[in-house]
């Protein structure tokens, strides 16, 4: 990783991880007449603690490296749109480990949600994270009404049936079942790909990207998108549960269809530099200031965790 790189990705991560507890929030409510503080301390506990666990935070990254390559790296929100994203990937994470979904006891190396807390409250923090989200982007100051229902627009469809729920739906229902590669993909484009480039999106539309622009920034979210996946599933197979955070060979032995075991390793590691040259190719109009975007499609696809 180049010294630039990864101050980049450090100063995004510390960004982000500052902006998010005071933007969460949820300690006291104004529908009560009393405070409601201590009777909402556990929720507020437990969204913090899956909320602030670790993590690459990509997507916030994505979210400054677009606004970078298009000038407004400093543009006022956009704190405020990376940590909706965020929230919402937080919620994704929480409700995947649970017993009914991928089982999973371990998250960046700590108990998952339901571990630490118990399965109820963990279905709440999700429930909690994704409503903060989309109150978070309705709530944008100095941001005209039409520009805040285009981002809400934006992340719904990308989070819900049409994206990543319906991407969690088609991967629930493969377990046990043999996709070729053509439903693989479609599966990983909506469960993973579909927040990753919505990331994007919205950075663009929020920093007022024309149309040419939006066109090859959405085909490199494409592409990184689905290369996540891929290196997901590489990693899964040869890295190790300390260097993953998580359990290792969790989709194998769940027997879930992975990139892999459709089409070999070799194949596998292939396709993610196909996909890592195809997002290059997508910014080649783009000037230095790109280069955040052109060094998180290799981090992307290089990492071991």
């Amino acid at each position: 990783m180049n010294p630039d790189f990864a101050d980049f990705l450090a100063n995004s991560q510390q960004r982000v991880q500052q902006a998010l507890p005071a933007l969460l929030d949820n300690t006291g409510s104004e529908y009560a007449d009393a405070d409601a503080s201590s009777s909402l301390q556990r929720l507020s506990e437990a969204s913090i603690y899956s909320l602030l666990n670790g993590g690459k935070r990509v997507r916030a990254s994505l979210v400054y490296a677009t606004a970078q390559a298009l000038g407004h790296e400093n543009k006022a929100g956009l704190d405020e749109i990376a940590s909706a994203i965020e929230m919402i990937h937080a919620y994704s994470l929480v409700h995947d480990d649970l017993p009914a979904m991928d089982d999973d006891d371990l998250r960046r190396g700590k108990p998952t949600c339901h571990i630490a807390y118990d399965e109820a409250t963990a279905i709440l923090v999700g429930d909690a994270l994704q409503a903060r989200a989309f109150e978070i982007l309705a709530t944008l100051e100095g941001v005209d009404a039409e520009t805040k229902l285009a981002l809400i627009q934006q992340l719904s469809a990308a989070a819900g049936p049409r994206g990543m729920v319906g991407g969690q739906a088609i991967d629930l229902a493969a377990v046990n079942q043999q996709l070729d590669l053509s439903a693989l993909k479609t599966m990983h484009q909506l469960k993973t790909g579909a927040l990753i480039r919505v990331s994007i999106a919205m950075s663009a539309l929020f920093c007022g990207a024309d149309e040419q622009q939006i066109a090859l920034l959405d085909r490199y979210g494409k592409a990184i998108g689905l290369s996540f996946q891929v290196q997901d599933d590489i990693i899964d197979i040869e890295s190790n549960t300390e260097t993953l955070g998580k359990t290792q060979g969790a989709d194998q032995a769940l027997n879930k269809p992975t990139f892999p075991s459709l089409l070999g390793m070799t194949e596998a590691k292939q396709l993610a530099q196909d996909l890592h040259a195809e997002a290059l190719q997508a910014l080649s109009g783009f000037d230095e200031r790109a280069a955040p975007l052109r060094d998180l499609s290799h981090y992307i696809i290089a990492r071991q965790h």
